[in-house]
């Protein structure tokens, strides 16, 4: 008769990222899940719940709620900022690559409550985002106006950075009134950007 041998070191291990990971998973799921209908402010305990782990285990994967927060939205902002080569590749001008990549933007941050407020910086999440935004969306949407100004498509002197913040306003005072469709705003922006811009005029 042979003994069973307790499992060694070496197959525990794997085991053990394999949960580790499908832990985690369920987490991200979890909180996008919450975050979309409470916001990215919701309480850590209803991600926990809905991931149904305790919440010691959220905090083992996730130390802090801008860990949560950026581990939820990383892969959004990376599939963004993946989407500008194509549109350049695939678009049949690059304004219309622009528009078409600025228009993502604005459903990425409109479906997720909380997030047009990056801009403010004023707690450790949002400024986590601000600085994720930064890193890897600025320098697509700045490659996007490059090429279209060298199509001669863009006249306008505005930096990525400015255009960027600019749409973010728009979604994050966007009302809930049916009359105001802040796409077609956005895309008014937008298409300002192939006309000469008038001088402003000084603050009084």
């Amino acid at each position: 008769m042979t003994t069973p041998r307790n499992p060694s070191p070496a197959t525990d291990a794997p085991r053990r990222r394999r949960d580790v990971e499908r832990n985690q998973q369920s987490l991200l799921e979890a909180a996008a899940e919450v975050f979309a209908v409470s916001g990215v402010g919701a309480p850590v305990r209803e991600v926990a719940a809905a991931a149904g782990v305790g919440v010691a285990t959220l905090y083992r994967h996730f130390p802090t709620r801008s860990d949560l927060v950026v581990a939820v939205y990383r892969q959004q902002v990376e599939e963004c900022a993946q989407a500008g080569p194509r549109l350049l590749a695939s678009a049949p001008s690059p304004f219309e690559a622009t528009l078409r990549w600025v228009h993502l933007f604005v459903d990425f941050l409109g479906t997720k409550h909380g997030l047009a407020r990056v801009w403010e910086g004023d707690a450790d999440e949002f400024t986590a985002l601000h600085v994720l935004f930064l890193e890897r969306l600025l320098p697509v949407l700045a490659d996007l106006l490059d090429a279209a100004r060298a199509s001669g498509e863009v006249v306008a002197p505005i930096s990525a950075y400015r255009l960027l913040r600019a749409v973010g306003d728009l979604v994050a005072w966007s009302p809930h009134d049916p009359d105001y469709d802040v796409r077609e705003v956005v895309t008014l922006l937008v298409s300002g950007l192939r006309q000469p811009q008038p001088a402003v005029p000084a603050a009084s």
